[in-house]
């Protein structure tokens, strides 16, 4: 995995914390983090998006932001727990993965 991809995890990193601060926050403060962690996972996936197929960035963005959520929903503030979400996001990410796997990086394709 190149520094790129990594881009791409971490701003989906970032995500998680905004999704989850769009539900819970409730003071000035924790208004001001969400806001921050949109800039930090937007700026990051914006970078990442200068090398790699957009489209791909995008959808491995979303996907992994997707997965951290309903996995932080249910570790850390008591959403239901099933078999069914959870093998819905292994097949979400089984999804991303795969996705990522058949895009060539530019610099493949150029090279």
């Amino acid at each position: 995995m190149n520094k790129e991809w990594l881009k791409v995890i971490i701003a989906a990193f970032f995500e998680v914390f905004w999704v989850i601060g769009l539900k819970h926050a409730d003071d000035i403060w924790s208004w001001v983090g969400t806001v921050i962690a949109i800039a930090i996972s937007f700026y990051i996936m914006i970078m990442a998006g200068k090398t790699l197929p957009v489209g791909t960035v995008y959808a491995v963005f979303v996907g992994l932001g997707t997965a951290g959520t309903v996995i932080a929903d249910i570790m850390f503030f008591g959403d239901a727990f099933s078999a069914a979400k959870i093998g819905l996001i292994i097949l979400l990410l089984a999804g991303v993965v795969g996705l990522k796997l058949v895009t060539k990086d530019e610099k493949e394709v150029t090279s």
